[in-house]
């Protein structure tokens, strides 16, 4: 049953209580439906844009560990290859919202039940809301930075706060405020907003790419890492695997809930071809103007940063530093509203439709994100390696899952009335509104998938960069072993059991 087949005012009927339904949560119907090719573009230049994807790849270029001096060639080609394995798992997220109209926490009721969704949409929007902090924090030390260039004085405002300094917290909380405004004027604001600053930012990468290598002479080396030696051929390939399994476990999230974006758009076509100029074409080429920046920086100071604020800071053009700051900022908070905000109020939503609306979700999001001290939690290197671990090892099994129920078993025959009804006779009311065939799923799937993150085994170490490559197959093959143990099988046309 599509969307269009059902309306709200019947959805609304068959849960007069406002259990599961609320106007937010309702399937998107045709005039809704216009987040175009271009639009879903713009989603993934404001996720790839921003600081801490500028980070993660001038950190490789850089390298500690076994990712020592990982050269510009194999960096892009890693997150290349990761991007095209993204591109088909968000397709796939993505289907679901396309053909229900739904965001990910109702489409999580075809499987878990529509009561057990709360499970898995509470962990993504815990995983959101600490992310939204930290992207937060990230943009908040340009603000911080512009702003001591602007308003003498403002650097003075040392005293420090809970870890961070006053003049921190004034740009920290000055971005949560724009994000909030934003994300309060609804769905369409977040795409008009993505769709204006995606190019601006690109526009001004490409510039300060141009602008930093024509201080370092214009000479580059492709093959060569920050020390100016070329790794070994089998240590190349190692770390181009890691850089693909890292790459993928840092977009867990928005594959998980890609189809709270695709459910607004007009067919399946721009689906796919947004994900296609925005992942493995878009990715990849930030990925390679962030080490390109790195590589000049050590010929024109000396050193690579893996901070973009660090870089910002040595810039004496204020001209660049003007716009590469504004640039940064706007780019974070675009990746942030997309990533991390919508998922949340979403998923918070979710819990009680009744009385948490998708703006009340934002406000309980930002207060949460600001509890969470995420300057804290970035500045922990030990924090961040278990935090981006367990995040792929419990969010995979989640993807795979979904993923095997909704297009094996259900065979994307959805019945939307259902979905939003609490009636226990409901094709999604399973047993006490709980599917414990995913729960039996999920629990050995995880509890894999957390060791090799987590457990400081030597052997399992060197698999913790792939831990969602390991979750998300091991979820599925777990949920096929259960159905397949009740006697459920798959046949085609027809919906499977739960």
């Amino acid at each position: 049953m599509r969307a269009a087949d059902v309306s709200n005012d019947t959805l609304r009927a068959g849960d007069p209580d406002g259990r599961l339904f609320n106007e937010d949560l309702a399937p998107a119907h045709p005039d809704d439906r216009n987040w175009n090719s271009y639009s879903l573009f713009s989603l993934w230049m404001n996720d790839a844009h921003n600081a801490s994807n500028y980070t993660f790849a001038a950190a490789l270029f850089i390298g500690t560990g076994t990712l020592m001096g990982m050269t510009p060639l194999a960096i892009v080609i890693g997150v290349l290859v990761a991007t095209l394995i993204i591109f088909g798992a968000c397709c796939a997220s993505g289907y679901m919202g396309y053909e229900t109209g739904a965001p990910y926490p109702v489409v999580s009721r075809i499987t878990w039940g529509v009561w057990g969704a709360n499970f898995p949409a509470a962990v993504r929007g815990i995983v959101a809301i600490a992310w939204y902090g930290i992207q937060t924090y990230l943009a908040s030390i340009s603000l911080e930075l512009l702003l001591m260039r602007i308003i003498p004085g403002f650097g003075d405002l040392s005293a420090s706060i809970l870890g961070l300094r006053l003049s921190g917290w004034i740009a920290f909380l000055a971005l949560s405020a724009i994000q909030l405004v934003i994300v309060w004027r609804g769905m369409e604001a977040v795409r008009h907003f993505q769709g204006m600053a995606g190019p601006i930012i690109w526009v001004i990468m490409i510039g300060l790419g141009v602008w930093m290598l024509s201080q370092a002479g214009w000479r580059f080396d492709w093959l060569a890492n920050a020390d100016g030696v070329t790794p070994g051929i089998g240590q190349q390939f190692y770390q181009i695997a890691v850089t693909v399994g890292l790459t993928v476990g840092t977009l867990a999230t928005l594959m998980l809930n890609f189809s709270d974006f695709a459910r607004y758009a007009p067919s399946a076509k721009s689906l796919v071809l947004g994900n296609v100029l925005g992942l493995p074409l878009n990715w990849t080429a930030f990925a390679m103007t962030s080490v390109l920046c790195s590589a000049a920086a050590i010929e024109v100071y000396g050193e690579a940063f893996h901070d973009p604020g660090e870089l910002l800071s040595r810039i004496d053009n204020n001209i660049i530093f003007y716009v590469v700051s504004i640039g940064f900022i706007v780019a974070t908070v675009g990746v942030n509203i997309v990533a991390n905000f919508v998922s949340a109020a979403f998923d918070l939503s979710n819990i009680n439709p009744k009385r948490i609306s998708f703006r009340v979700g934002g406000i309980v999001a930002v207060v949460a994100s600001i509890l969470v001290t995420p300057w804290n939690l970035y500045g922990n290197p030990t924090a961040i390696t278990y935090f981006l671990g367990s995040l792929g090892a419990l969010l995979g099994p989640f993807f795979g899952i979904l993923a095997i129920d909704y297009f094996w078993y259900k065979r994307h025959e959805i019945d939307l009335e259902d979905l939003y009804s609490p009636r226990p006779g409901g094709r999604y009311y399973y047993r006490g509104g709980l599917n414990m065939s995913a729960v039996m799923a999920f629990i050995p799937a995880a509890a894999v998938s957390l060791c090799v993150a987590l457990l400081p085994i030597k052997a399992l170490q060197s698999l913790a960069s792939f831990s969602w490559f390991i979750a998300a197959p091991l979820g599925a093959v777990c949920y096929w072993g259960v159905m397949r143990g009740r006697g459920v099988r798959a046949r085609v046309g027809s919906g499977g059991g739960g």
